[in-house]
């Protein structure tokens, strides 16, 4: 019964592995790279050409892995990241340079968008004229200002620890995600914070750009990188990807970033009003319910629970044969449940990218092997308490009508640890519902989905759209699992 859900489930979250080969479009998990990522997606779409977009996979690091191994074809970046992130290189390499030393990696950059998106710091209008900071420089004279960094930017070559040798600049920065930033600016728990230069945000939040007066941020021109073999074997969508060059410039870039986080707009209705060259007039105003029953709910919803029903269907296989050996072998019990138990001290975050390489892929596998790798504990630690638990005088009267050790197992001790087995199985499930959401991240998709693009918009209506059914199928697989068990327990009396 446990290899057909999981058998079930796997269809549920594999459904389109089989299909005819289709451009896979990557970006992000910020709005400027989503909607470019799906102008590329709809533009190779009506070019004639399958193309499905993988959206907000995180940082530069998730998408060059999975550009290597194929996971993707291509995706929206920036020269300086290329240049700085990627091929570790502190020159200025122009297009020819950069394909030059790609060319090993089997991967190509090419068709600029027409716009350089730099890097920069920024602090409240007010807060830099009362303290008189125009430029980087001088903001390395006021060591007690706050700055709250992206993660990515605290880790990469070209920002904080390059910035920071650059300019000597003594802050202890905080991380923060770039799109709760700016929020903490305007609230003052901030004082300065980390820009792209066409963000739309900038003028409403009343941000002053710190100039970079010693250039230490490179040019990060917009352009495509992708699988040197893509354009011969997706040669419609790259003659479709051609005729984006330079179409779009940085105020145009500026104003699509507007329609997605200030005019709450759609990706999707973004990219599509740009690629048919529409004014952009705002849709009409959302709801929580339009929001919650999107198009692609149904999507969301298949893939989130075949994600938590496969991994668990796994899980319960390995850990309950895990537990009964932890319970009948007392030598073993300690390390079994101390290995499991291991897992769970490891960031569901980290644990997703450590499984990337190891896979040699995104999504759906890394996903699900890491809440397998969750869900184990609950199972094991449970069957190991509910089988130690049953009466010894049960197991003795057992051995007395010579009744063998499997029989003793399948007839006495499994039906009685039945209910806290399936109590460990209960656990496992909840946890599972909400832990997949941070599975999005590596593009597996479900609810997750939304969760990340509310939190690159920090539109509160889209995360709530994201938030509201997880919890409500974690609700509903609870109520699930108490009827279950009332039902094992009745039987088991």
């Amino acid at each position: 019964m446990s290899a057909r859900i999981l058998a079930l489930a796997l269809a549920l979250v594999a459904g389109g592995a089989c299909a005819a080969d289709a451009l896979r479009v990557g970006s992000k998990r910020f709005t400027e790279s989503y909607i470019l990522g799906e102008i590329l997606t709809q533009a190779a779409r009506a070019a004639g050409t399958s193309a499905e977009h993988k959206p907000g996979l995180g940082n530069t690091a998730i998408l060059y892995e999975a550009l290597k191994n194929g996971s993707i074809d291509v995706y929206p970046e920036y020269s300086g990241t290329i240049a700085r992130e990627i091929l570790k290189s502190d020159e200025a390499l122009g297009l020819d340079g950069l394909n030059e030393r790609l060319a090993p990696l089997g991967l190509r950059a090419g068709t600029l968008f027409g716009f350089n998106n730099t890097y920069a710091i920024g602090m409240r209008r007010e807060h830099a004229d009362r303290l008189g900071v125009r430029s980087l420089s001088e903001l390395g004279r006021h060591p007690g200002l706050k700055l709250g960094l992206s993660h990515e930017f605290l880790g990469r070559r070209d920002g904080w620890p390059g910035l920071k040798s650059a300019y000597a600049l003594p802050h202890a920065p905080r991380g923060l995600d770039h799109g709760i930033a700016y929020e903490a600016l305007a609230a003052g728990e901030i004082d300065a914070m980390d820009l792209y230069s066409t963000d739309a945000k900038i003028e409403r939040f009343k941000i002053t750009v710190l100039a970079d007066d010693r250039g230490f941020f490179p040019a990060y021109d917009a352009l495509l990188l992708f699988r040197a073999e893509a354009p011969q074997r997706f040669p419609r969508a790259f003659t479709a990807f051609a005729r984006l060059e330079n179409r779009i410039r940085a105020d145009d870039m500026v104003r699509l970033n507007a329609r997605a986080e200030i005019a709450q707009q759609s990706f999707e209705a973004v990219a599509a009003q740009f690629l048919a060259g529409a004014s952009g007039a705002p849709q009409e105003r959302r709801t929580l319910w339009s929001a919650l029953f999107a198009p692609d709910f149904t999507r969301l919803a298949l893939e989130h629970m075949g994600l938590v029903f496969g991994s668990l269907a796994a899980a319960v296989l390995l850990g309950v044969p895990l537990g009964v050996l932890a319970a009948k072998w007392r030598r073993l019990a300690q390390p079994l449940l101390a290995l499991t138990g291991l897992v769970q001290t490891i960031p569901s975050l980290a644990l997703l990218a450590f499984l990337i390489p190891v896979t040699g892929t995104i999504g759906v596998w890394p996903a699900l092997i890491a809440l397998f790798l969750y869900a184990l504990l609950p199972i094991t630690r449970n069957t190991h308490a509910g089988v130690t638990q049953v009466p010894r005088g049960l197991t003795q009267a057992a051995c007395a009508l010579a009744l063998r050790p499997r029989q003793i197992l399948w007839k006495i001790e499994l039906p009685l640890a039945a209910p806290t087995i399936l109590a460990g199985v209960k656990t496992s499930a909840v946890i599972n519902v909400g832990t997949a959401t941070i599975a999005a991240f590596i593009g597996a998709g479900g609810f997750g989905e939304r969760i990340s693009q509310g939190l690159a918009l920090n539109d509160h209506l889209v995360l709530l759209a994201g938030a509201l059914p997880a919890a409500g199928l974690a609700l509903a697989v609870h109520i699930l699992f108490e009827l279950a068990e009332r039902g094992i327990v009745t039987r088991a009396r």
